[in-house]
Formats: C-alpha cells, sequence, structure tokens
C-alpha cells in the first residue's frame, strides 16, 4: 500500500513543486521552469539508479515539457494545470484492457474473485477519465486555487477512497468465497 502512495506522489511531483513554487512566488515562469528542471531530474536520477522506466514515465515527461514549454510562451498557466488530465486520460485509456488489474492484487484475490477484479479495472477506467474532465473544466477556469483544491482534495481524495472502498469489498467477498467453498 505504502508503494501506491509513494508511486502518486512521484508520478505527480512536477506538478505539486510547480503549485508549491507558485503559490510561493506567484511567478507562472520560475514555477514552470522549476517543474520542467523537476520532471527532468527524475528522469536522469532514475537512469542513474539504473532503473528501467515505464512508456508513461516518459510520456509524463515529455508532457511536462511541451505543456510547460507553452505555459511559459503564453505565460498562462492553464497549460501546466491540464498536464494531469491528459494523463488521467492516457491511464483510463490504459485500464480498458480487460483483466490489467490482475496482476496487481494479491494471488489470492486474482484466484478466487478475477470477474470482480475485472470489473473493478474498468471502474478505474471510468473513474480516471471523469477525473480527467474535472481536471480539463477546472484548468480552463485559470484559477489556482480551485485547481489546487480540486488535484489534491478532489482528485487524490477520490482514488484514495475508490482504493479502500475496493480494498474492503474485495476481501469480504474473498472471505464469503472462501466460507461458501468450505461449507
Amino acid at each position: 500500500m505504502k508503494d501506491v502512495f509513494v508511486r502518486l506522489a512521484t508520478d505527480f511531483l512536477s506538478a505539486l513543486i510547480f503549485l508549491a513554487v507558485y503559490l510561493v512566488t506567484d511567478s507562472v515562469v520560475l514555477a514552470t521552469s522549476v517543474a520542467i528542471a523537476t520532471a527532468i531530474a527524475q528522469v536522469i536520477h532514475a537512469r542513474l539508479k539504473g532503473r528501467s522506466l515505464p512508456f508513461m514515465t516518459y510520456a509524463s515527461l515529455g508532457l511536462v515539457v511541451v505543456l510547460g514549454a507553452a505555459t511559459l510562451l503564453t505565460h498562462d498557466p492553464r497549460f501546466i494545470f491540464a498536464k494531469p488530465a491528459i494523463a488521467h486520460f492516457a491511464v483510463a485509456i490504459f485500464m480498458l484492457r480487460g483483466g490489467w488489474m490482475l496482476r496487481y492484487v494479491p494471488p489470492i484475490v486474482a484466484e478466487t474473485i478475477p470477474e470482480y477484479v475485472t470489473v473493478a479495472g474498468y471502474a478505474w477506467s471510468a473513474l480516471m477519465l471523469a477525473l480527467g474532465i474535472g481536471t480539463i473544466a477546472v484548468a480552463a477556469t485559470g484559477d489556482l486555487k480551485l485547481w489546487a483544491l480540486y488535484i489534491t482534495v478532489v482528485a487524490g481524495g477520490t482514488k484514495i477512497a475508490a482504493f479502500a472502498i475496493q480494498l474492503i469489498a474485495f476481501r469480504l467477498i474473498v472471505a464469503s468465497r472462501i466460507r461458501a467453498a468450505r461449507a
């Protein structure tokens, strides 16, 4: 479970850094420049540590650089605000593959309730799509405080709540199936 939260923080580190620098300095240019540098430094650090990086890491870097450049050219933070939405859409598309989540659950869950895991995978895809649409809507306002609230509280909180609900549901269903099999 700790790994999930570390991965989420790592994936959104450049957005969090952007937000922190922007709130402290009120400078779109500085915040965007630091966010781009952070994304590049993350990739360099991982490569120096010998970690193989998945496609999504490079896609995220590309988005930060392209959207960051658009933000720097226009001095409009809405471009960098949209980055999490694009990431949500990409993840939603990946999650449309049936059974993708089976490799991420404990073997007892994958063996006992694979049909529920597959349905949950599609539900996660729908959630990511909805959060991406919400992020675009909020980014379009250009309101930094609203965007920060949405990204941290709404999007982050929704994912944590969905994960907790899924964890409890899977445990209850697996336990029920095991009890039924023993009876």
